[in-house]
């Protein structure tokens, strides 16, 4: 990539793992070992990520993706065949999937136009005698009003479970995210502030609920292989239906290390969203709205704005990243905007207009604790330059 002085320069990555030496060390450990599979590390890793949560060990379960966690908490809370859940209109197309895997259907709520985030309004207007749970996502690491949220839920008994994957490190009102509904899916994919490169995790309030999903997970076996080689029992039962959504050892040995240096890369990044606030406070963009306080806290795991004059200039504007050797993405299209889900649920983008508006306005750009100065000084010249700033 060359700039405007025909310079070659590196493009910047919307994303970049921050691996460090210990790591790959903790990686190459695991691999000498003989044993790769899931075992003591795994262990290792949700007893670490249960303590940066606040809970018992024995209430995650470390799983393959966040996909399958999404999966596993649907079949705990009971959801099945006839029933409806309601989600939010933007988010990634694996939380209404796994909504449709289990043979439910998914019902969209819109978002509001301040959070982004599902608007609880929203839900009351499409709850029906059908309706099992509500899945909310906390976008882009900013939490949803789990307060109303959950106040919807008991007045109509529904279950709730929480689409974490952009909110490792989200509080509201100072609890953590995750640990409001009755089980919660986080993601540990490459460009997730916490990796394991690909993996995910289970949260559950009901400690034997989870314990049954452990037992899901790996093709209903009673028992693992690591238990079976490490005691007298050797054998095991397969006791109820499953799936192959454990993770290995060497994932987790990745996120070990990670969750050690969760609270410092997150520092990073709330340096780097402060001078993108900054430096675009004078340009026509939506920027993203600060939190109200009472505890709350954001994950920072994306920066998206709003270009105001919708899909044409953003296209423009996205165009001239490239140019510069900048990275960007759309996070994201709305659900009701793919062909499959509108012909599977009968919808249309325009439907769901908050969603619809912002679907077609929104631009991220490059956002991780390991960019340097002159990075970020690129990406803050690149955007104000295509606004004339």
């Amino acid at each position: 990539m060359k700039n405007e002085n025909n310079a070659i320069c590196e493009v910047i990555p919307l994303c970049k793992a921050g691996l460090h030496d210990e790591d790959i060390t903790r990686v190459a450990s695991c691999l000498r070992s003989g044993w790769i599979t899931s075992g003591p590390i795994c262990r290792e890793f949700e007893t670490a990520f249960a303590g940066y949560k606040g809970i018992a060990p024995e209430q995650v379960l470390a799983v393959s993706s966040c996909t399958a966690a999404l999966h596993l908490a649907l079949l705990g809370a009971g959801v099945g065949a006839g029933d409806e859940v309601i989600t939010t209109a933007l988010t990634f197309s694996a939380t209404v999937h796994e909504i449709i895997h289990v043979g439910a259907t998914p019902v969209l709520a819109d978002i509001d136009s301040v959070s982004w985030n599902i608007d609880p309004e929203s839900i009351c207007s499409v709850i029906t005698p059908k309706t099992k749970a509500i899945l909310v996502v906390h976008y882009a690491g900013r939490p949803c009003a789990m307060d109303r949220i959950m106040e919807i839920a008991r007045a109509h008994d529904l279950k709730v479970i929480e689409d974490c994957a952009h909110a490792i490190e989200t509080r509201f009102h100072g609890q953590a995210a995750g640990t409001f509904g009755d089980f919660a899916a986080f993601s540990f994919y490459a460009s997730k502030n916490l990796t394991t490169a690909e993996g995910g995790m289970l949260v559950g309030k009901d400690p034997s609920a989870v314990r049954r999903l452990r037992i899901a997970s790996l093709h209903g076996m009673d028992r693992d292989a690591w238990a079976r080689g490490n005691d007298d029992k050797f054998s095991y039962l397969v006791v109820s239906d499953g799936f192959k959504y454990n993770l290995s050892d060497v994932h987790a040995a990745i996120g070990v290390g990670q969750i050690a240096r969760i609270e410092e890369n997150l520092a990073a990044r709330e340096a780097i969203w402060r001078s993108y606030m900054e430096a675009f406070s004078d340009l026509p963009l939506g920027l993203p709205a600060p939190l109200d306080g009472n505890g709350d806290r954001h994950a920072r795991h994306i920066f998206t704005m709003r270009v105001e004059d919708g899909g044409g200039q953003r296209r423009a504007l996205m165009r001239h990243l490239q140019g510069a050797g900048v990275s960007s993405s759309i996070h994201y299209p709305p659900i009701p905007a793919h062909p499959y889900f509108q012909d599977r649920l009968g919808i249309r983008a325009r439907d769901f207009p908050v969603s619809f508006d912002y679907g077609q306005k929104t631009v991220t750009i490059p956002l991780y604790p390991t960019m340097d100065h002159g990075e970020i000084a690129r990406v803050i010249d690149s955007v104000r330059s295509f606004f004339g700033g």
